[in-house]
């Protein structure tokens, strides 16, 4: 069935769409605002909608799916190539309706409300922990000055400087003494902050059959449990574990010509965050798990401990999306078999 396609560049307040009628040849080019945008497509027919996959595109995917049509989201990098003169709205709108009638373009994953909402918690703690370190690393060099050294760690750092207050207090001039202690109760409240988001996604895992199912990995634990199902979207929009590793940035970069391909480093694609999680866990496993399985004494064996860990990263990855796409329960030890 023929079906106009079209391609919408997204903003805050001015959208940009190009397409092509399919019956007539007709080409438009038009400048919408927010709500005109969604009375138009209201009363088109059904068609194929590309938009590049910036900020807002998931909830504009949704709110244009609600509305029959088919919408797909194009990673920025594949659209740039066919951005004709200046970089301008309708430049880019005809560059996304060019990339997606390419054959074989890849697109991007859809994500649910529930998604987007956990993946923005897990962004909202990773911000609470960074400035909670920035803190802490701040009050040591500060009372360092002052000939106050205090232990390794957060916890205990934190701890000895609550034992020491009376000590603090005859050493620090006054103004910065009540200064430290401003601090320290900032402290407690981003303590609370960090505690209180990670309750919340908790419960959410608790609810999500997809998190219970894939916390049973050796190496995942809650955090990675959500962010991973929150980022992967539709299990089944990828094809293999690995092309879902790939999506992570856990597989090898590639760089050959003449016949011959090199294997490089990790590609450091997609996620950061969610990469992180992995191999914390894979880590995890490999140093302090009790029974690391037979594949990974050898692969340690073989391999330097810190490729040894990224290839358990890439594993979880990989198990992950098996145990998601084929509505599966995690098995220890499990062998793939290739049908015959």
């Amino acid at each position: 069935m023929n079906a106009t396609t079209y391609g919408l560049d997204i903003a805050k307040r001015v959208f940009q769409l190009y397409w092509v009628e399919y019956e007539s040849g007709e080409i438009h080019m038009v400048k919408f605002g927010k709500q005109e945008l969604l009375e138009f497509f209201a009363q088109r027919e059904a068609g194929l909608i590309a938009i590049e996959a910036c900020g807002s595109a998931y909830w504009w995917r949704r709110k244009l799916k609600a509305l029959g049509h088919e919408v797909r989201l194009i990673h920025a990098r594949f659209a740039r190539p066919f951005v004709q003169g200046n970089k301008t709205d309708a430049a880019d709108a005809k560059a996304i309706w060019t990339a997606v009638r390419q054959p074989g373009m890849r697109t991007v994953a859809g994500k649910t409300e529930d998604q987007q909402a956990m993946l923005a918690l897990h962004r909202m703690r990773l911000s609470l922990i960074k400035f909670r370190t920035m803190q802490v690393n701040q009050l040591r060099g500060l009372l360092y000055e002052f000939g106050v050294t205090l232990k390794g760690g957060r916890q205990a750092g934190l701890g000895e400087i609550h034992q020491r207050m009376a000590e603090l207090e005859g050493i620090l001039p006054g103004m910065l003494f009540e200064a430290v202690k401003e601090q320290l109760k900032r402290l407690d409240g981003i303590e609370t902050d960090v505690q209180d988001i990670e309750r919340r996604i908790k419960d959410w895992q608790k609810q999500q059959a997809a998190c219970r199912k894939i916390a049973e990995i050796p190496g995942v634990g809650m955090l990675t449990a959500t962010a991973l199902v929150a980022t992967m979207g539709e299990a089944n929009y990828f094809k293999s574990g690995r092309e879902f590793a790939a999506f992570v940035g856990l597989v090898p970069r590639q760089s050959g010509t003449g016949g011959k391909i090199k294997l490089l480093g990790i590609s450091k694609r997609g996620d950061t965050y969610l990469r992180t999680l992995l191999i914390h866990g894979a880590r995890a496993v490999m140093f302090n798990a009790k029974d690391k399985g037979a594949w990974s004494e050898s692969l340690l064996q073989r391999r330097p401990a810190n490729v040894a860990i990224v290839a358990m990263a890439n594993k979880m990855a990989r198990t992950a999306w098996a145990i998601l796409a084929h509505d599966r329960e995690y098995q220890k030890g499990y062998v793939s078999r290739v049908p015959t």
